[in-house]
């Protein structure tokens, strides 16, 4: 449920930057998107093993 909110939650921000002509806050190249998307991957799945 948790991860539902937050992807619901990142796509809304994202869009909303987009409306509203704000620059993403997200890098701009793949390789740092590539890593941000490591980190989320890498704090979820530390999340889920230490339930």
């Amino acid at each position: 449920m948790m991860a539902t909110v937050g992807l619901v939650l990142a796509l809304a921000i994202g869009a909303g930057c987009r409306l509203l002509d704000i620059p993403l806050p997200a890098p701009p190249k793949l390789q740092g998107a590539l890593l941000v998307l490591a980190m989320t991957l890498g704090f979820v799945a530390g999340d889920y093993l230490l339930r």
